[in-house]
């Protein structure tokens, strides 16, 4: 007889503020999801595929954002994936972009550390 090895929930992060991304993996830890972190187009693409959740961080300078959300919505196979941003309530601008290039739920910061745990639940089924 083998042993059964539940499926993991995953969520896909492209996120390089390492406090966010550690808020992100310690509410992951409760309900055992996966945060596959990424800071490129194809390492968001390969995280991606299997996750139930891709949280992108709309602040970073550093990071492909827009080039990324293009790529995930014009893959066949990934976009459906619900995608969540975030972004600091001073860059409020950035809230319509990140809609119009597929972002499904843009929240400030403050209101995404509040709503994360219910985000990660989620993804978790």
């Amino acid at each position: 007889m083998t042993d059964y090895t539940p499926a993991v929930a995953a969520i896909a992060a492209l996120v390089d503020d390492l406090m966010f991304l550690s808020r992100i993996r310690e509410a992951a830890k409760g309900p055992g999801v996966e945060v596959r972190a990424a800071r490129t187009v194809d390492q968001l693409q390969a995280a991606a595929a299997g996750s139930a959740l891709i949280i992108v961080d709309l602040d970073s300078p550093r990071l492909p954002t827009a080039a990324a959300l293009a790529a995930l919505r014009g893959d066949p196979t990934l976009a459906a994936l619900p995608v969540v941003g975030f972004f600091s309530h001073v860059h409020a601008e950035r809230a319509q972009a990140a809609k119009q290039a597929g972002v499904d739920r843009v929240l400030a910061r403050s209101a995404f550390v509040q709503v994360l745990p219910t985000l990660v639940a989620e993804a978790a089924g």
